[in-house]
């Protein structure tokens, strides 16, 4: 079925919203404070509604809303969407407190709203195989996940590495373990500026006693992003920042025979997967699941990734 979703924000982020929604026939209006990039915008897309007055576009009640603004803005604007009983895409981060995701999501309660954020990599095909991949058993039970994203900049001055970097991570690793960390610890490093982390570690647990850290860090000599699941019966790597992109499953563990442990090696293999473009995936399935329920990065998961978030810039300070 049909939808016309308004995208409110069309700044570096907000115009792939534009343009994929556009190519999926969903695109209804633009909300977009500067009239001349709106103006251009309009040129481009004709027949879509234009506004400069986010409260004129909330009163037209589109069928759903993606917000791609300053994340200083996602709350406001949040707020006054799920007050009015409407569906809301946020991009990530939710929000920039736990206190205020734990509000948005406790309001699209009270009124009904569906309430997805935007950490597109959860729609990457290669992280949905790797979930496909754990359980179907294939990994056997698992032991323990880490992921690496690591690169020579981009350096902040206002935000430490892992709230610039780590928000994919902790969202990629709450999706394949099926819930949240239930303890975690972090040590982090500055080294350009006094009052900026350039390199943390985070180590979390999740139930079932499933272990992961990440690594963060902009002062790197190379580019990774590496992700790695062990299990008792194989394991997996994937790095999204290699031309190949491929999955590996390398299909080795350790048994013991009578007390003693023995490496089992077998060929490795590499796990085929369909490339798709995860931003236009995230936004299909929010369509797709605008008059159903939100199974896949909804509020309440939204509200975890913040309130890691929190959590190790906290005790990275200490």
């Amino acid at each position: 079925m049909k939808k016309n979703i308004c995208v409110i924000g069309g700044g570096r982020w907000g115009k792939n919203h534009i343009r994929t929604l556009s190519g999926l026939g969903c695109l209804a209006a633009i909300v977009e404070s500067d009239s001349a990039r709106l103006n251009a915008f309009l040129d481009e897309y004709p027949g879509v509604k234009g506004y400069t007055d986010v409260e004129e576009a909330i009163a037209a009640r589109y069928d759903g809303y993606t917000v791609a603004l300053p994340a200083e803005l996602h709350y406001p604007i949040g707020k006054k969407l799920l007050e009015s009983g409407l569906h809301v895409l946020m991009e990530k981060p939710m929000t920039l407190t736990s206190a205020q995701s734990r509000e948005l999501v406790e309001l699209a309660g009270r009124t009904s709203s569906r309430l997805m954020v935007g950490h597109v990599l959860l729609f990457h095909p290669a992280y949905r195989k790797i979930k496909e991949v754990i359980e179907s058993g294939k990994l056997g039970k698992l032991f323990y996940l880490y992921s690496n994203r690591l690169n020579l900049g981009t350096v902040r001055t206002e935000e430490s590495v892992f709230s610039s970097f780590a928000p994919h991570d902790i969202s990629i690793l709450d999706y394949l373990t099926g819930g949240a960390a239930v303890k975690i610890e972090a040590r982090g490093a500055k080294f350009l500026q006094d009052k900026v982390f350039d390199t943390t570690l985070t180590q979390l647990e999740y139930p079932h006693h499933v272990h992961a850290h990440i690594y963060v860090s902009w002062l790197h000599p190379y580019k990774q992003q590496l992700l790695v699941v062990v299990g008792s019966k194989g394991m997996i790597s994937f790095d999204d920042s290699t031309s190949e992109k491929e999955i590996h499953f390398y299909n080795k563990r350790i048994d013991f025979e009578n007390g003693v442990p023995v490496k089992v090696e077998n060929p490795d293999e590499i796990i085929p997967y369909e490339p798709k473009m995860p931003l236009e995936e995230e936004l299909k399935y929010f369509v797709e699941h605008l008059d159903t329920a939100i199974g896949i990065n909804d509020g309440a998961a939204g509200y975890e990734v913040v309130k890691v978030l929190e959590t190790v810039q906290k005790l990275v300070e200490k």
